[in-house]
């Protein structure tokens, strides 16, 4: 009887502890889905008419999760691609999403909108599209007529890769009234020429009628063409840079030498990063998250 009366109580025993794991482990999981590291952006995908392109313009837009008001807007980051790339490649081969909803849900940064356009071009208007009047004519109103984003240069910012970092500087330097700071990761601004194995020397934006590199184009589209009226407007733009060490393009020298001239002009509103790597993703995965929290540091 004793034996009996031990076993049950064993068993009751046993039984209590399964059920106090249960719900804590139930307890725990209602946690998790109401914690804020739970909360995730919506990421579409879109086409708009542009008047500049003469055709559809394809982007890629994060939508953070937490409501804007009317007297906090989100910020917005133009994220811009690298030469011959799309998009999408901030979000298939960058970890975008999965960055900027950790940072958000972190409080490292604010909710922002980020839009990561599409381009056949290198953010300019060359010889196959005007990009460069698609972004500002076209994607920039329609942003801001669309979503409930910042409408002031304080809460407006560009970045970009290779080419993207290229036009990132260009449109930051050229238009310092419509940014609030700017990144530019492994910038392909090679002063001043390209070299012969980056792709501006195969681009349909840098080819003339006749499959020719345009080096005038180049030079007058390049930022040391861009240093005198960007000075005269005396609006000074905070610049990240940053390039690999093994950069094969020899970036890491370009991305001194317009560190170095910035620097000269605004000392206190220039960042350099040379990190370990490549011209490739693993070098702009990898800095992506300190690349947004420069940008959205400004707007705070």
């Amino acid at each position: 009887m004793l034996s009996y009366i031990h076993y049950l109580m064993m068993t009751m025993t046993y039984a209590l502890k399964q059920l106090s794991l249960y719900l804590l482990l139930l307890g725990g999981f209602g946690l998790a889905l109401s914690s804020p590291l739970s909360r995730a952006g919506t990421v579409v995908h879109i086409t708009i008419d542009s008047q500049a392109l003469q055709a559809p313009y394809p982007l890629t837009v994060y939508i953070p999760d937490q409501e804007p008001t009317q007297e906090s807007p989100y910020p917005v980051i133009y994220l811009l691609h690298g030469s011959f790339g799309s998009e999408n490649d901030w979000l298939a081969n960058g970890n975008l999403k999965s960055t900027a909803d950790r940072l958000m849900a972190s409080g490292k940064i604010p909710p922002a909108l980020i839009v990561m356009p599409g381009s056949q071009s290198w953010w300019l208007n060359g010889h196959n599209e005007s990009a460069e009047n698609a972004f500002f004519e076209d994607l920039i109103p329609y942003i801001e007529a669309s979503y409930p984003t910042a409408r002031t240069r304080a809460g407006r910012f560009v970045a970009g890769l290779s080419a993207g970092g290229y036009g990132a500087t260009r449109f930051a330097l050229k238009h310092p009234e419509l940014f609030g700071a700017a990144a530019a990761l492994s910038p392909a601004t090679y002063v001043p020429l390209p070299p012969k194995n980056s792709s501006a020397h195969r681009h349909p934006a840098f080819l003339d009628a006749d499959e020719r590199f345009d080096e005038q184009l180049w030079q007058r589209s390049n930022y040391p063409a861009l240093w005198d009226d960007y000075i005269a407007k005396n609006i000074t733009v905070p610049f990240y840079i940053n390039s690999g060490d093994h950069d094969e393009f020899n970036i890491a020298h370009h991305a001194t030498a317009l560190f170095t001239k910035l620097r000269d002009l605004q000392p206190d509103a220039a960042e350099l990063r040379i990190v370990d790597g490549a011209h490739d993703w693993q070098v702009w995965e990898q800095t992506l998250p300190e690349v947004l929290i420069f940008l959205l540091t400004q707007h705070q």
